[in-house]
């Protein structure tokens, strides 16, 4: 029998958040492989690695770590005693890719770049209008129709199915965060007679 990926997912979410601050890919790696989540999560890791790359994979596999980790209002951090859901995509995004992202959901959707739905690749933003206004809740996208977020208060990290009705009936829309700016030549200027 074939487990959904979201009931694998949670059944090891206790040990998957334990991820120290700081953790590098390989630790991360190192725990997701010793609880198993490895080969249930395969297909989205490979898909991430295929489409946009190994940063896109780094985050995914970080945000992972995250797995079970307590909804707090306000919250920043594992550490802070949990997240709320811009506050966790913000710091997915600056622990892997060193990416400052807005803190509220809605100054996250206004600062990235507008994509189809059927454009999604992992490390993409899913955003949902679930307090009646546009933008109010936020996650990450994994791949398969998979999100990641912490959903809400009482409730932890966890992955979901976009296209369960909850969550096809709210979404707002999907996201890019553009990449990270590559450096610049500088050239020499002029000379000036």
């Amino acid at each position: 029998m074939k487990l959904p990926l979201a009931t694998l997912l949670l059944s090891c979410a206790a040990a998957a958040h334990a991820a120290p601050s700081g953790a590098g890919h390989d630790d991360i790696n190192a725990l997701l492989i010793e609880k198993g989540l490895i080969s249930r999560l395969g297909g989205q890791i490979q898909q991430a690695r295929d489409s946009v790359g190994e940063k896109a994979s780094s985050l995914v596999m970080n945000a992972m770590g995250f797995l079970g980790v307590p909804y707090k209002s306000g919250g920043n951090s594992a550490e802070s005693g949990g997240f709320d859901c811009s506050g966790f995509v913000r710091a997915v995004y600056e622990q892997s890719l060193g990416k400052v992202l807005p803190r509220r959901a809605s100054d996250q959707a206004a600062a990235t770049q507008t994509i189809d739905r059927s454009e999604l690749k992992p490390g993409d933003l899913v955003f949902f209008n679930t307090m009646k206004r546009a933008f109010s809740h936020v996650g990450i996208y994994v791949g398969e129709g998979k999100f990641i977020h912490a959903p809400r208060s009482g409730a932890q990290v966890r992955v979901e199915d976009i296209h369960v009705a909850y969550w096809q009936t709210r979404f707002n829309g999907a996201r890019r965060v553009a990449p990270l700016a590559e450096p610049v030549a500088s050239s020499p200027l002029p000379a000036l007679n």
